[in-house]
């Protein structure tokens, strides 16, 4: 498989001081959205607080301090755009967000404790040779994307 080598880093950039925090999901309804991160996915809930008419909080991986999923609950979110999150190919069709992706120790393994927890595999996994990753995708109950990456030798 290719080495998957990225450039040098440009600690000149005026953006180097630039790290990834959150990824942001707009559901309608935060108690839901909270139970599939916590119970299905052992995630932990980091603070919550309130804006207009939506409830918000910050969701941390079980092991994680250093990226969140902040939920976006409550209000009227519209437009409802109906996204096939069935077929991941079908959903490439579609602009903006798409999904997150999250590293695992085995993707396979992974896909397996979800299914026993009931969570949709929209994806099944498979082998990105370009990137020398294993990958697989599944679904939160509002048709969310969230991606599992597993790096390969």
């Amino acid at each position: 498989m290719p080495d998957f080598t990225p450039p040098a880093k440009n600690a000149a950039s005026i953006f180097a001081d630039m790290r990834g925090h959150h990824v942001a999901v707009r559901t309608p309804n935060l108690a839901e959205a909270k139970a599939f991160y916590v119970d299905k996915l052992d995630f932990r809930v980091i603070a919550e607080w309130s804006y207009a008419d939506e409830q918000l909080a910050y969701l941390a991986p079980a092991a994680d301090d250093h990226f969140y999923v902040e939920v976006l609950g409550g209000g009227d979110p519209e437009p409802r755009e109906a996204r096939p999150y069935t077929d991941l190919g079908d959903s490439l069709k579609y602009r903006g967000y798409h999904h997150f992706c999250f590293n695992v120790g085995s993707v396979n393994e992974t896909v397996e404790k979800l299914r026993g927890r009931g969570v949709t595999i929209v994806t099944e996994p498979f082998v990105l040779p370009a990137i020398s990753r294993k990958l697989a995708f599944f679904a939160d109950p509002f048709g969310n994307l969230v991606e599992l990456a597993e790096v390969l030798p």
